[in-house]
């Protein structure tokens, strides 16, 4: 009998989940045009983006219920953490005690108190790097960070390469390798998968280890690990050379359409990606009439002009009517 009950509950929960689940699906059209509908959540509406018909008004926010206008206000008024992440050693979810001897009110603290809080701090900074694999992972992070930061990657960067970094260690690759020269090769990796890829000489420049040591043990890494790393494109550096050497966009177009004719030609290939990079924004300047120089892009760049010139010149033979 209770065999029984037990499955008619489970049917009608199943039923109940189906119905839910087809209502959602009929919400998500209009009934009306059959558009698309979007979520509006300001006023609190279901909107077809077509026709314009309400759907559903007053929906529940989800939001916290306070308002801020500014950060600091909203610093003072949110009551959770920040979300985990695996750019800290234990992903953020220790405590920290605050370095201000200062209780809630904001009143100072007495002597012995000041003396407890000390001791407090001593023993919380001990228990967060309990074991030599913490304490590892807590120096090459910090590495991570400080690379990402001087190079001005973005925060996706930094997670990739701190999950790569972690990867290595789970799988025991750094042993008779320095933190420095696996987390430097992490960045490095992470930077190229993510579309922002930094030169090999840019990322030895903010790094602790020589350039040669980077290279081999990115090979390595990413051969351990079986990584997929794509070549690097040299249109991915156009942006980036172009807005430090204030061109237009008509110059970064240009400079791109330079770069895919020469890939259709082959020019590139056995190249520097980084040198074709800085001679098709060299060139493109040039073409369309903006001043710049071989030692401003040189500088950017990174590379010698005796490169960017031998560039320029496949670049622009191989370009149609261009003659060198």
């Amino acid at each position: 009998m209770s065999e029984r009950l037990h499955t008619r509950g489970s049917r009608s929960r199943t039923e109940t989940d189906e119905k839910e689940s087809e209502q959602t699906d009929e919400t998500l059209s209009c009934p009306e045009c059959g558009g698309n509908v979007i979520n509006d959540e300001e006023h609190g509406e279901s909107v077809c983006a077509d026709c314009g018909l309400v759907v559903e008004a007053d929906s529940v926010d989800r939001g916290p219920e306070w308002r801020a206008f500014d950060s600091r206000e909203k610093d003072e008024k949110s009551r959770v953490g920040a979300p985990t992440t695996n750019t800290m050693h234990d992903k953020g979810l220790s405590t920290n005690i605050d370095w201000r001897d200062k209780d809630a009110y904001g009143r100072s603290l007495g002597a012995r108190q000041r003396q407890k809080m000390q001791r407090l701090r001593k023993w919380n900074e001990r228990f967060r790097t309990r074991d030599s694999k913490e304490r590892n992972l807590k120096q090459a992070l910090g590495e991570i960070d400080r690379m990402a930061s001087a190079q001005g990657l973005p925060d996706n960067v930094r997670e990739t390469a701190s999950v790569i970094y972690r990867r290595a260690l789970d799988e025991d690759l750094l042993p008779g390798r320095s933190i420095e020269g696996v987390s430097t090769s992490c960045v490095y990796a992470a930077a190229r998968m993510a579309g922002v890829p930094r030169s090999l000489d840019e990322i030895a420049d903010v790094s602790r280890v020589e350039k040669a040591e980077i290279a081999r043990t990115y090979r390595y890494v990413v051969r351990e690990l079986k990584l997929e790393v794509k070549p690097a494109d040299p249109e991915q550096y156009v942006p980036r050379f172009a807005s430090d050497l204030e061109l237009s966009e008509e110059s970064e177009m240009r400079a791109k359409s330079l770069l895919r004719n020469a890939k259709e030609k082959g020019v590139h290939s056995g190249k520097s990606p980084v040198g074709l990079a800085a001679a098709a924004v060299y060139a493109a300047a040039l073409l369309t009439n903006e001043k710049t120089t071989q030692a401003a892009v040189s500088e950017v760049a990174d590379i010698s002009e005796v490169t960017i010139r031998n560039r320029y010149h496949e670049l622009l033979e191989a370009e149609d009517g261009l003659v060198a």
